[in-house]
């Protein structure tokens, strides 16, 4: 072979490597870049009284991936849950754990206020994102400028609840709340609001969290011959309450129960009878909620889990929302500070309907619903029949 011709084969054969190398170097890029990791963890009780609130919120977060993909902005989403079992000591160590060990992104879910609140010094310490998809009380967002939250606060339905109550010609009230923070905003909102509206507030009874026993309080409450008995428990114990209630005769006595929607849950709603038809509650979700986008959720969720979606579940598909959303207005993008204020001010349609995160304060801001419990093709529901819209949490609005 002449030496021109294998010069020329040479470097034929020398490009063609190097394309091969440059091929080879763009394909573990690529990889590379498909491999890199936000990491969610999503603590939860998913055992205990609130195991109901850890499995509404982990199969929605679950859903929602499963509708939206595994991937945001170029970065792989892994999604790790631990159990705390609503214990706050658990939720500080396993917080600690995700933050240091796991190296996670985020942290979400908590299902009781002590445990958000267990897990706010972390949030601040790291800068990592810590989302409330469950937990109720007003200061929660307070405690950490890297909170936001898309569940609630009781306060949002305990002073519309109690207006609605004094329109409709209830006069004489006793409340019954579980004896921790959520309850105690749930009560003084109520109370408050009460007052001003005209209504008297007869006694104001405080259950144990932990295995509560109502049939005393509600003997009491009986004894008091109130027009209705306002109720606040966590989501799990409205079942127990409803049955004790209706084994007392309240509800024959004709004492009506009234309070925010914990206590109709759509959870446990379908076993708790009819002694529950009539029962007025105020919340921000119900799963008959009319909206073509709520029927495609409850649809979609029933159809993957087996059983009805309820406000925690909403609180753990929005929460997830808020998290890819805010990684795309970042580009994939996981400096805390960049990713709580994508956060602040966002707006979206949920199956809730309209809501928004409140660029002051870092929480949900959603409409409100006057629902009453009916039966719907023979199954018990809350159904809706007055909106309040817009409604922002007003423990943080007094402060202004």
């Amino acid at each position: 072979m002449p030496a021109c011709c294998s010069s020329i084969q040479g470097e034929i054969m020398q490009r063609t490597r190097t394309v091969a190398i440059l091929a080879a170097v763009a394909a573990a890029f690529a990889l590379g870049s498909a491999q890199a990791q936000v990491k969610i963890g999503l603590i939860l009780p998913m055992t205990g009284q609130q195991a109901s609130t850890g499995k509404q919120i982990s199969a929605a977060a679950r859903l929602y991936m499963q509708q939206h993909g595994d991937t945001v902005a170029g970065k792989k989403i892994e999604l790790i849950v631990k159990d705390d079992g609503a214990v706050p000591d658990n939720t500080k160590r396993i917080a600690q754990e995700l933050i240091v060990n796991d190296k996670v992104n985020f942290i979400a879910g908590f299902g009781v206020t002590p445990a958000a609140l267990a897990a706010a010094p972390l949030a601040t310490q790291s800068k990592v994102p810590l989302i409330v998809m469950a937990a109720g009380t007003s200061i929660i967002t307070e405690r950490s400028p890297y909170i936001a939250r898309t569940s609630f606060t009781l306060a949002q339905s305990s002073t519309i609840v109690a207006d609605w109550a004094a329109k409709d010609g209830i006069k004489k009230v006793v409340t019954l709340v579980s004896d921790y923070a959520p309850g105690a905003d749930a009560q003084k909102s109520f109370t408050e609001a009460f007052a001003k509206a005209g209504g008297q507030v007869l006694a104001e009874l405080k259950v144990p969290l932990a295995a509560p026993d109502f049939a005393p309080f509600l003997q009491r409450a009986r004894d008091a011959s109130p027009d209705a008995i306002f109720i606040f428990v966590p989501s799990g114990q409205g079942g127990t309450f409803m049955k004790q209630y209706a084994e007392r005769g309240l509800d024959k006595a004709g004492i009506r129960v009234i309070g925010p929607g914990d206590v109709t849950d759509d959870d446990l709603l379908p076993n708790m009878g009819d002694a529950v038809l009539g029962t007025v509650t105020v919340h921000h979700y119900s799963a008959a909620h009319p909206s073509p986008m709520n029927k495609a959720f409850v649809a979609a969720f029933e159809n993957a889990n087996k059983f009805r979606p309820n406000f925690m579940a909403v609180g753990g598909y929005d929460g997830m929302h808020l998290i890819y959303e805010a990684l795309k207005k970042t580009s994939g993008g996981t400096d805390g500070d960049a990713l709580i204020g994508a956060m602040k001010g966002m707006k979206w349609e949920s199956p809730r309907g309209p809501m928004s995160i409140d660029p002051e304060t870092r929480d949900v801001i959603h409409n409100e619903y006057v629902r009453k419990v009916e039966k719907v093709g023979g199954q018990l529901y809350n159904v809706e029949f007055a909106t309040f819209e817009a409604v922002k949490d007003p423990v943080k609005a007094q402060k202004k």
